[in-house]
């Protein structure tokens, strides 16, 4: 295929996902492959899909669709389908989407390039052109998941946990600091674990003492599973100034009955017993965690203990989806779907209300402080950014008047807060960081 055609790659789901885009958009580059913003302009295109619940799964087959019609119109000349959904469900996308060059996996980058027309230089491999604003990025430290949880096919779909080799991982880290990243966010499947299967017991402690020790201004630690977590980061935050005061760590709920069928390993009991042992440890660090409702028996009565735990617990930030009777999943094969859809729904924007409540409290502490902000977006005499408690994409926007100040993305500042609402904060510059 000759190499001065134009490609468009849609990369679909995850932050992880994401991270093997920038990897192989990188490795094409170096075989003097070009990409396009825009699919109308290309003459080849790649999706990257996600399939881990239906709705991700309906937009990478709504994307696929698309890209399929262009193919067979001749408006580009070959398309390629990566990536999770591609993985679990190749022979089934194959008889239905004929038009589909070829369909990879989640792990087939030398493939993809070698269709490209291209080889892929292992000296390289960890480089990556960046989809992300320049001033952030991902680190992954692991491939796959070794967990068991019954919802859940990312075992099949990515295999067993696979952790990157901590000097892959520094090399990686000090090529995204040169090109200009200040905040570094470390993630996985599962960060907790890290290391355990190279060295029988995780190193996730040590690899954030020598991440910090790289001069990022922020790192931050998200996707910890709550079973098995080093506790000893906790330490290390308190003590490094440049781990943010945050950590995702998705609970998913709190009742025994369906944390046991859920196979999360780990109990109420023991799930209070780490969460307030985090905070003891660092008062001021802001939890971000994920809930499931309506998961297969949940009772009313079992979806009240969840309202009262985060009633009680008052997370800082907290993402709720009605469960998803997945295919290539324990809970599918065992297990029946049966809550119904709308109470599923019902009790997602009820859990949301309650969070909502508590969220809009929580902002009200930073009325009238003067806190450090990480600019994303400037669009005239506004700035959109972030404070160390606020991961891209998913979490709280603090929006503030630049008052003519010449700020821009990647910048920080010093913005005071003068009012709040849920999930924004407002307010303006006071100065810039270091004047």
């Amino acid at each position: 295929m000759p190499r001065k055609r134009s490609i468009f790659l849609l990369s679909l789901g995850c932050s992880k996902n994401t991270v093997d885009s920038e990897r192989l958009i990188s490795q094409a580059e170096k075989n003097g492959l070009h990409f396009v913003e825009h699919a109308d302009d290309a003459d080849i295109i790649i999706i990257n899909t996600c399939g881990f619940i239906a709705d991700a799964k309906t937009e990478s087959i709504d994307e696929m669709l698309a890209a399929a019609e262009k193919r067979k119109r001749g408006e580009v000349t070959a398309l390629y389908v990566m990536g999770c959904l591609s993985a679990l469900y190749t022979r089934e996308l194959r008889a239905e989407l004929p038009e589909v060059d070829r369909f990879f996996g989640t792990s087939d980058m030398e493939e993809i390039i070698e269709t490209l027309g291209g080889t892929v230089s292992p000296q390289h491999l960890h480089e990556r052109t960046l989809l992300t604003p320049p001033h952030y990025a991902w680190l992954k430290i692991a491939e796959g998941c070794s967990r068991t949880c019954s919802f859940c096919a990312i075992p099949k779909m990515r295999g067993l946990y696979k952790s990157e080799p901590v000097g892959n991982l520094l090399k990686e880290a000090r090529s995204l600091k040169a090109k200009g990243v200040k905040e570094l966010n470390v993630i996985a499947q599962d960060i907790s674990p890290y290391g355990r299967d190279l060295h029988g017991a995780s190193h996730l402690d040590d690899l954030v003492k020598r991440l910090s020790d790289l001069g990022f201004d922020w790192i931050r630690l998200l996707y910890a599973y709550p079973l098995d977590f080093p506790i000893e980061v906790i330490d290390t935050m308190r003590d490094r100034e440049n781990i943010c005061n945050y950590l995702d760590i998705p609970i998913q709920h709190i009742n025994d009955r369906i944390l046991a069928s859920m196979k999360r390993g780990i109990g109420k009991d023991q799930t209070i017993r780490l969460l307030e042992s985090i905070r003891d440890r660092k008062p001021d660090i802001r939890l971000r965690t994920t809930k499931i409702t309506g998961y297969h028996g949940e009772t009313r009565e079992e979806f009240e203990e969840l309202l009262d735990f985060v009633r009680e617990f008052r997370f800082d930030r907290l993402g709720c989806f009605p469960y998803s009777h997945e295919e290539h999943t324990s809970a599918y094969a065992n297990l029946e779907d049966d809550v119904p859809e709308e109470e599923k729904q019902d009790r997602v924007r009820e859990l949301m209300e309650l969070q909502e409540s508590i969220s809009k409290e929580n902002n009200k502490q930073f009325e009238g402080e003067t806190t450090e902000v990480l600019i994303d977006e400037v669009d005239g005499l506004t700035a959109y950014g972030r404070t160390q408690y606020d991961a891209p994409e998913v979490d709280n926007e603090c929006i503030i008047e630049t008052g003519g100040s010449d700020i821009k993305p990647g910048e920080f500042c010093m913005a005071r807060i003068d009012e709040s609402s849920a999930y924004e904060l407002h307010g303006r510059i006071v100065t810039e960081k270091g004047l």
